[in-house]
């Protein structure tokens, strides 16, 4: 199977990989996140899974657009509901990349964390493979997100302190999440 794997970022990228190779799929990473802010950040998220899946020896695809203005339009003014919106952008983005080069299906590192809505990742992927005409390959990576942290540590990789768009920052701040 020819697999199209979004990345959010090199370690929650660390197990999906793992777990996919251990089923014989050999992932294409695809890094499309203009959610990412500030650009220092986004930036930093990048060169780290660019050095990762050189490590590994994983094949990379970057969509490199930082999005800092189109992301902030397209949830103003509900920021309440930018999940939604960030997820369908990236998934759109992975989903029609795969389509339009030779890809059997499509999946996401965002199915390891714990942090995300599982549920609405998993519909929306869904609805992008229909749209798109193409496989979603659906993965509870959550089990592996720990110890793909402690290995992302231990290996010395970037390590985010908060999900990836600025109010997803701010919540941090805050303690909301």
């Amino acid at each position: 199977m020819k697999l199209l794997l979004h990345v959010c970022c090199a370690p929650c990228s660390i197990k999906c990989i793992e777990a996919l190779r251990a089923e014989n799929i050999e992932p294409t990473l695809f890094w499309y996140n203009p959610n990412i802010h500030p650009y220092t950040e986004y930036r930093r998220r990048r060169d780290a899974l660019k050095e990762y899946a050189k490590s590994v020896r994983a094949s990379l695809f970057l969509d490199d657009e930082y999005g800092l203005r189109p992301f902030v339009l397209a949830v103003s003014p509900d920021f309440g509901s930018r999940c939604e919106h960030c997820y369908r952008s990236r998934l759109m983005a992975a989903a029609g990349f795969a389509k339009d080069n030779g890809y059997d299906a499509f999946s996401t590192t965002l199915l390891i964390s714990p942090y995300q809505n599982h549920d609405l990742i998993k519909q929306i992927a869904q609805k992008a493979a229909d749209d798109k005409e193409i496989a979603f390959i659906y993965r509870d990576f959550r089990e592996h997100f720990r110890s793909g942290q402690k290995e992302a540590r231990s290996l010395g990789i970037y390590m985010q302190k908060y999900c990836g768009c600025v109010f997803s920052e701010e919540e941090r701040y805050l303690g909301k999440k």
